[in-house]
């Protein structure tokens, strides 16, 4: 496996297109707006400056990264001769099913397709391809090139070959592959995102404070970030869209999503992507100088 496709140069897509080059991968870079490959390029440049003020790489090591990523904006044209497919598209099922329907039809059967999916069915994404045994779930984490961890997920009809292609794969990447089966949210959000949800509840029910709720999980129970942060972090429409699909998927009332989530969300306030959230991120504020106020 020499050449890997991502599709969408996002926060997720750069990051793994930029995990993937630095250990010696070609990577296609695909995205239908040559803007945001051209702002997933220089984040990519930026991460990679920033690993060599830390001498975690060398400078040559950066460009060598670089020089290793193409980018396209046709579909047809990115994923001609490769190994892999690594989707990474906005968490949206109805964008996740057209895709997959297109690479059914434009790689070739032996190609292996992965979505960086959070929380939909790898199985009904699955239904869209031919040879449904070669879709799998690789649900990487963010920041791509720091977190470890990779969350392998097997469709209804994912083969053994696959899952174990998959996860030597990851191991090369310097990832740890965790398997699990398919079910909504899979474990990493089945856990996390009720308890960002009810974080956000206190909230709401003015139990404590945006600072008073994170305070208390990062020391209190050593979390490196406290939920509503992190939320912020992972984007509050991300939040709302896989709560949505563990509601939808389990029929349970513990999933609904609060309506302060889905409120702030109408109202475009997504956490950092969109500067702010339940913290400010202007230029002339950082998260942790919020006021301890209630974000209504």
């Amino acid at each position: 496996m020499q050449t890997i496709a991502v599709i969408g140069a996002g926060t997720m897509g750069n990051g793994i297109a930029h995990t993937f080059a630095q250990s010696g991968f070609t990577v296609k870079l695909i995205d239908v707006s040559e803007k945001s490959l051209e702002k997933g390029m220089a984040t990519i440049a930026s991460n990679l400056d920033r690993m060599v003020a830390k001498a975690t790489i060398s400078d040559e090591q950066k460009h060598k990264t670089i020089q290793k990523i193409i980018t396209y904006t046709d579909l047809k044209d990115g994923v001609l001769g490769c190994d892999l497919v690594v989707e990474a598209a906005t968490e949206n099922v109805s964008l996740k099913l057209q895709i997959f329907k297109q690479l059914s039809e434009v790689c070739d059967h032996n190609v292996i397709l992965a979505t960086n999916t959070s929380s939909i069915s790898i199985t009904q994404i699955a239904s869209q391809v031919i040879h449904s045994e070669r879709v799998i779930g690789m649900h990487f984490m963010n920041p791509v090139p720091i977190m470890k961890l990779v969350e392998i997920i097997r469709g209804y009809s994912t083969s053994d070959e696959v899952t174990k292609i998959i996860m030597d794969l990851s191991i090369k990447l310097g990832k740890t592959p965790t398997e699990v089966n398919d079910y909504p949210g899979f474990i990493a959000n089945r856990i996390l995102m009720p308890m960002i949800n009810e974080a956000i509840e206190s909230l709401y029910n003015s139990v404590a404070g945006v600072y008073e709720i994170d305070t208390v999980m990062k020391l209190g129970m050593a979390h490196p970030m406290g939920p509503l942060q992190l939320a912020d972090f992972i984007g509050l429409d991300v939040c709302l869209s896989i709560l949505n699909v563990m509601y939808d998927g389990f029929k349970n009332p513990k999933y609904a999503p609060c309506p302060l989530l889905v409120n702030m969300v109408m109202a475009g306030k997504l956490g950092v992507k969109s500067g702010e959230g339940f913290y400010d991120y202007s230029e002339n504020k950082k998260a942790e100088n919020v006021s301890k106020q209630f974000l209504r």
